[in-house]
């Protein structure tokens, strides 16, 4: 099993999306007045200097939108450094009209207290040269490393975890050290730094990486690949992740359970979309009704191609399924029950009509269900923010592709009319789907219907045959005549 996880306490990932809801404008009063009261405490409990002045100072904090120009100076009279806000943010209008002031008297007491803090590190780190052994004096370093991490001091932080990386040989230590700075190029919303990371990690991970870091290394590279709207990959590896999650530092099993279901949801094939996401045990524990839950923590329910198909019903006599809250019933009974019960509730009732609406072909309740889960969750989440609109699209596209395959001649007031939008608004999102060859139809609005072209199979691998083999010959000819010169020159 290898050991226990270290250097996984900072930094707190939950503050970056208090910090995120500070400027996202779709988050209300509430919300956002929780998530300053939050920053705030957590900034005046854990003596947080660096992440205070990188939110919130006149001139380089990114909460200040005096602060935000490439050209702007720091307080030492240098252009400042700019540091890539990445998904920290929502929006850089909301900066000026949030109530996060500067108190300079705050600034300097966090400092001394930083300092202090500094000086019985370091007394420790000495102590441990003199008069102990080697693993004494990188466990004092490591300390080092996590109080930059706690402070929210991004550069010091890596700088120091990769001290400790250089000195330490135990393999499993080395990706605890690569996982931290994973999640500090997280909290600040540095992609390239998290994709370089993830990278190491997995060379390490394959040299011999025991189990446990293994699968959680799956639940660290999927919520990057979400950031980077790499959903295809993600949603494997998310999927894979919910049987086996132990990364509470990373994100709650709620969380989770939300980015595997919409990572499926968009990317895989409908086979694999039942199997793995509307059947799946663990998405039923969360997503199903009372009677799945149970199941699936006895374990009746099992997940497959196919599975349950018989008791599908046609979407004009399915029942409305109830709202589901968060209950991370998988890991019921284990070491890490203390963390899954400080989970807030949520409401997955939108995320649950979702895919049952997109399965069993209701469309006009999906169309509804995709409207609420982006006002519930992707604009809610730091990392599905950003790409809420393609996600949308995406998944608009899905259902139009769902729908058209089934038919040869489909009326365009019947389309609009299941899908619950006008005659206008179907035909503009379709032509612009046409037009990328995305869907292969035409719109004949002259007689109201919409014909999909059917591309035969065997024609198409008849042609791409012809045209490999004409490339195929071409080249052959090019090779010989080369071969034929090359042979009288020899001669």
């Amino acid at each position: 099993m290898g050991s226990d996880p270290q250097y996984a306490r900072y930094p707190d990932l939950s503050l970056a999306q208090d910090v995120f809801h500070l400027t996202n404008t779709a988050s209300s009063k509430t919300v956002q007045q929780t998530a300053l009261r939050t920053l705030q405490d957590a900034i005046a409990e854990h003596k947080m200097a660096a992440l205070y002045r990188y939110l919130a100072h006149p001139e380089d904090g990114i909460l200040n939108g005096s602060g935000e120009g490439s050209a702007q100076k720091g307080s030492n009279g240098l252009p400042k450094k700019q540091t890539p806000a990445g998904t920290t943010i929502a929006s850089r209008k909301a900066a000026d009209r949030i109530d996060f002031p500067w108190d300079e008297k705050l600034y300097g007491s966090l400092q001394v207290d930083n300092e202090k803090e500094l000086e019985v590190l370091a007394k420790e780190e000495e102590d441990a040269a003199e008069k102990a052994g080697e693993t004494e004096i990188q466990a004092a370093r490591g300390k080092r490393a996590e109080f930059w991490a706690r402070t929210g001091d991004k550069d010091k932080a890596i700088e120091s975890y990769e001290a400790v990386f250089e000195k330490i040989g135990v393999l499993g230590t080395k990706i605890d050290l690569i996982l931290a700075i994973i999640r500090v190029g997280l909290f600040f919303g540095d992609k390239v730094l998290v994709k370089k990371n993830v990278d190491r990690a997995k060379v390490l991970v394959d040299s011999g990486g025991d189990w446990d870091r293994r699968n959680r290394l799956k639940a660290y590279e999927g919520l990057h690949l979400l950031t980077v709207r790499s959903y295809n990959i993600a949603a494997p590896l998310l999927l894979d992740s919910l049987s086996t999650f132990t990364s509470y530092e990373l994100c709650t099993y709620s969380s989770l359970a939300i980015y595997s279901v919409l990572a499926g949801s968009v990317s895989l094939k409908r086979v694999d979309f039942k199997s793995k996401v509307v059947d799946a045990p663990e998405i039923k524990a969360i997503l199903g009704h009372a009677e799945e839950k149970l199941s699936a923590i006895s374990g009746a329910l099992s997940a497959g191609p196919g599975a349950g198909d018989q008791d599908m019903q046609d979407a004009s006599t399915a029942t409305p399924v109830p709202a589901a809250t968060a209950v991370n019933l998988t890991t019921l009974g284990q070491a890490n029950k203390g963390q899954a019960e400080v989970e807030a509730p949520v409401d997955f009732s939108p995320l649950t009509k979702l895919v049952g609406s997109l399965y069993t072909g209701d469309y006009q309740s999906f169309f509804v269900a995709l409207a609420a889960v982006e006002e519930n969750f992707l604009s809610q989440d730091r990392y599905l923010f950003e790409h809420r609109g393609w996600f949308v699209k995406e998944m608009r596209l899905r259902g139009y592709q769902q729908l058209l395959q089934s038919y040869r001649v489909v009326g365009l007031g019947s389309m609009a009319s299941d899908f619950g939008v006008s005659i206008d608004f179907l035909d503009r999102d379709l032509a612009k789907f046409i037009a990328a060859d995305r869907i292969p139809c035409t719109i004949d609005r002259v007689n109201g219907i919409i014909e999909t072209n059917r591309p035969d199979d065997k024609n198409k691998q008849y042609t791409d045959v012809v045209k490999q083999g004409d490339a195929l010959i071409t080249k052959l000819q090019k090779y010989g005549q080369a071969v034929r010169l090359r042979g009288s020159e020899r001669g």
